[in-house]
């Protein structure tokens, strides 16, 4: 007990000795910050109401480096790093720290235009390489030079920028680093490493001590200064500590430890890129379009607008998780042997999280680039349009028809050698494409076909089939399984090409269930029920589909008076019955207006409309009719 409270002891002090500094120091750092006017204002994009000093990371840096510079110069020999490395390690970073510190305080006194501030922290990941000795060449020895200066750049510009990003609510940057340094430092403990964890105490006191001002709700805010030494250290810190063959140590929880950050940083780029192309696309949308503008959209955004802009409860929250990322990594350490497994786990986990939370708006982007670039008048747009649709098909079908055949031939428990790859495979490809090309499949407007175009593919499928038979019967590649294959790879290559072939309607439609799902959610959208569910229902809900990204109605239910259709479904909308019982559908459905989209008579659309009116909707009819043109001779001259 005695020897664990001796080895204790440095631990201890380092992590006090920040937590004291820091506390006496905010205070200071916040008066002097005011009397510089370095104060955030309430805006439309910022979330605090009252004007709070921001640029309090100086006071971090000082209270950190300060402390544990003492704690070096009395103990002598405290190393930072790993013992192979020397203890000059702690001065370089020292000087990295105040460097990246310094671009960002000049940020938040002065303002810096984006890209003079990523080059600054391009510079200080490069000194890091080169001048600190430091990169992924101890993980990896065999790593190229190039590789290994590019990689480390990334990731420590990748860390600054995402504790930068992440740094919208009260405590939120500072709280994810203290749970993030807390678990690399547990996994050197558990590594057998834990001399290296003496700078991640003294790291944790400066943040616990600056977390009791910027906890909600905060008297100064961390500012870029704060939040760009934060990622750096995070970043610095398991390359100076990394073994070699120790990867899960070195890199897999750390990069845990900053799943938030980096998980909103991700959703940052593809968001931002997303809606940088739709402006080029389309110049109505609003916004400058460039690429680094910020917005509202980053994940404690979201968080907050779910809990009723709760600030504590969206930094709770996003806390759990870092905490359980931490843990997971953690687990990975302790149980070694079982690590791929958890690791497979916790992949799933993150897919299914990640699809989740990008549907609400990365994928709704994705979605409108997707439909502004069909529907662009822009010549140029739709020129490299139709030049992409046929070879896609071409290029799409090839790569399934070789999909279609191993998948007949593992099927089937028939053995892939080389003959059967250098024969038997081609054959079967080139019959089956042959008869696609002269059955004239490729000159199909598959977006708008009808069944007569999927019985000619078939038809092909089958034609290539049988063909690609008779000549493998005659060839090298003959095997007893022939017969099968002649039914089996048909059949299966036509359900692939019309699977690919529908996917474009099958997209539609998804992108506009995610728009409704999303419009659900605002208070500004309009509740229709339909009067109709034939084939006037389809082509208004076709337009509706057309025009998803700009909607502000949906699809509540229909009204049909066959009574033999009340209670089913076409697609996702429900039939709920005839109009007669309007008023009962009306309070199920919460709707606010009827269009009717069924053949009516003048006199029964008169009735129809004076019953739905004396509920107090809106109606309105979607028309779908041939008209004579006729033009008055002033029109023809016009």
């Amino acid at each position: 007990m005695e020897k664990l409270l001796l080895k204790s002891i440095p631990y201890v002090v380092a992590f006090i000795s920040s937590l004291v500094l820091t506390l006496v120091l905010v205070p200071l750092v916040r008066r002097l910050n005011i009397k510089l006017g370095m104060i955030d204002k309430p805006d439309a994009r910022r979330i605090n109401v009252v004007p709070i000093p921001r640029g309090g990371g100086l006071a971090l840096i000082a209270g950190v480096l300060i402390s544990y510079s003492v704690f070096v110069l009395v103990f002598e020999k405290v190393p930072l790093v790993a013992k192979d490395l020397s203890n000059h390690i702690f001065w370089k970073y020292a000087v990295l720290a105040l460097a990246i510190g310094t671009i960002g305080f000049i940020d938040d006194c002065f303002g810096m235009k984006p890209k003079v501030k990523l080059l600054g922290q391009i510079i200080v990941a490069s000194l890091t390489w080169w001048w600190a000795d430091l990169g992924f060449h101890r993980l990896w020895p065999s790593i190229p030079l190039f590789l290994d200066c590019f990689v480390t750049v990334f990731w420590i510009v990748g860390a600054v920028n995402a504790f930068n990003l992440i740094d919208g609510l009260d405590g939120l940057a500072s709280g994810l680093a203290f749970i993030a340094t807390l678990g690399m430092a547990g996994a050197l403990f558990l590594s057998q490493s834990p001399i290296s964890a003496l700078f991640y105490f003294a790291f944790a006191g400066g943040l616990l001590g600056f977390l009791r001002y910027n906890y909600n709700p905060a008297s100064i805010f961390l500012g870029d200064c704060g939040s760009m030494f934060i990622g750096f250290t995070i970043a610095f810190l398991p390359l100076a500590s990394q073994a070699e063959d120790s990867f899960l140590v070195s890199l897999g929880v750390p990069l845990l430890a900053m799943g938030v950050p980096v998980f909103d940083t991700f959703l940052a780029i593809v968001r931002r890129s997303l809606r940088h192309l739709i402006r080029r696309q389309d110049a109505s949308e609003t916004g400058n379009g460039e690429v680094m503008t910020a917005d509202a959209d980053h994940l404690h955004h979201r968080i907050l607008r779910s809990v009723g802009l709760n600030q504590r409860k969206a930094a709770w929250i996003l806390y759990l998780m870092a905490v359980f990322l931490v843990l997971f990594g953690l687990s990975g350490v302790v149980f070694q042997s079982r690590a791929a497994g958890l690791w497979l786990l916790g992949f799933l986990v993150a897919v299914a999280v990640i699809v989740k939370d990008m549907s609400r708006i990365e994928i709704f982007d994705f979605g409108r680039l997707l439909n502004t670039v069909a529907r662009s008048d822009n010549p140029s747009s739709r020129r490299l349009k139709v030049r992409l649709t046929v070879p896609f098909y071409v290029i799409a079908d090839v790569l399934l028809l070789i999909g279609v055949f191993f998948i007949c031939a593992w099927a089937l428990k028939i053995n892939v050698g080389r003959i059967m790859l250098r024969v038997g495979l081609p054959i079967r490809v080139v019959s089956v494409f042959i008869s696609l090309v002269f059955l004239k499949t490729y000159l199909t407007v598959w977006s708008r076909a009808m069944p007569s175009n999927y019985a000619r593919l078939l038809l092909a499928c089958i034609i290539g089939g049988v063909v690609g038979s008779a000549a493998i019967y005659y060839s090298p590649a003959y095997n007893y399984q022939i017969k099968a294959m002649t039914v089996m790879y048909p059949t299966l290559s036509f359900v692939a090409l019309s699977l690919l072939r529908m996917s474009r309607g099958m997209m539609r439609d998804f992108f506009y269930n995610l728009d409704c799902s999303r419009l659900l959610k605002s208070g500004d959208v309009s509740r229709i029920l339909v009067y109709g569910s034939g084939l006037r229902y389809r082509a208004f809900r076709r337009e509706l589909v057309r025009t998803a990204s700009k909607n502000d109605r949906i699809i509540v239910g229909l009204i049909d008076d066959d009574l033999l259709l009340k209670g089913q479904y076409i697609g996702r909308i429900k039939i709920y019955g005839s109009l007669s019982m309007l008023d009962e559908i009306v309070k199920k459905t919460n709707a606010d207006a009827v269009v009717i989209a069924c053949d009516l008579s003048s006199k029964r659309l008169k009735i129809v409309k004076d019953k739905i009116e004396a509920r107090g909707l809106k109606v309105s009819r979607f028309y779908l009719n041939e008209k004579q043109l006729n033009f008055t001779a002033s029109e023809v001259k016009e």
